[in-house]
């Protein structure tokens, strides 16, 4: 890690990972130089942790498997297979309230073709992935730099963006190997740090680094409000979609608020957009991801100013 180090941290929330994802695509093309070559330490939650492995995983001649642009190919090609049920599906889960809402084939999958079968330890720069640890009852951390030196705690990358992205409800916890001997189950890291911010401020502040400067990308906030009247009337089943929703909005607004506190203006790039598009993790239709495209360029054209300052320090 040098004496100053960069960060880029990303947010989860599912399919809304093509905001982020797009904004990465305009800096590589100001800077006109891949993302992993700009910072110090990517830290990704959940869909953020996905682009965080797939833009560090290795490519041919050691430079970077995928471009940003790629990834926000990503998402609208596999986007649709990932989040896709049967009328089968969603009749015996209940729409996901007695079982998750969808297989994890099209997910693993796509995982496959665009991390093959890199290593953690093999990221290019480094990476701290988060997930939740549910026989343990606390976060669980995959960093890149750890993996190196300890074998037992390197997995594939595959296998470690499955496990970031395990959303309750929508798919089934991961199983990885445990260097204690037998397994650990993982949800997604959203449960517990769905804006890996801070996080990777206090992995950096732990080897005794500064802060060059810390971007930090949204996937939009959410604009639906939920009527006090109407969730009065809410049970435990009634609460269990909206739960995740409130938990993951309110924890990453958090984390914005102290790290505005903790670093100057000029250091401290968080970039969110209010949602035109549906706000649901998973609506991957045709006119939704349109939706999202917009919101990112909307987010580019309202954030141009700090855009080109964050591009100027890091291409500096």
């Amino acid at each position: 890690m040098p004496a100053a180090a960069r960060i880029l941290s990303i947010d989860g929330g599912g399919i809304r990972g093509i905001i982020p994802a797009t904004v990465l695509a305009e800096v590589e093309r100001r800077t006109g130089r891949p993302i992993a070559a700009l910072f110090d330490l990517i830290a990704g939650t959940s869909t953020g942790g996905i682009i965080a492995l797939a833009l560090t995983a290795p490519g041919p001649g050691g430079g970077p498997r995928l471009s940003a642009a790629d990834v926000v190919g990503l998402y609208l090609e596999e986007g649709p297979r990932i989040f896709s049920r049967s009328v089968l599906r969603t009749v015996l889960s209940v729409d996901g309230l007695l079982d998750e809402r969808y297989s994890d084939a099209g997910l693993e999958a796509a995982l496959r073709r665009y991390l093959g079968d890199a290593m953690l330890a093999d990221a290019i720069t480094p990476v701290l992935v988060t997930a939740y640890a549910l026989e343990e009852r606390r976060p669980f951390f995959f960093k890149s730099r750890r993996a190196e030196a300890r074998p037992a705690r390197d997995y594939p990358m595959r296998v470690v963006a499955r496990a970031t992205s395990a959303a309750p409800t929508y798919f089934e916890p991961e199983a990885v190997p445990s260097d204690r001997g037998g397994t650990v189950g993982l949800v997604d890291g959203g449960v517990c740090v769905v804006n890996p911010a801070m996080s990777a401020y206090a992995e950096v502040r732990r080897d005794g680094a500064q802060i060059s400067l810390v971007a930090s990308l949204g996937t939009g906030q959410q604009t639906r409000p939920i009527p006090t009247a109407r969730a009065r009337r809410w049970g435990e089943l009634a609460w269990a979609r909206p739960l995740i929703d409130v938990v993951f909005d309110g924890m990453s607004d958090v984390v914005d608020y102290q790290l505005s506190q903790l670093l100057p203006a000029e250091r401290y790039f968080r970039l969110q957009v209010e949602l035109a598009a549906r706000d649901e993790l998973d609506d991957a239709s045709p006119s939704n991801l349109r939706a999202l495209q917009d919101d990112a360029r909307r987010l580019l054209d309202a954030e141009h100013e700090r855009i080109d300052a964050l591009c100027a320090d890091l291409a500096a």
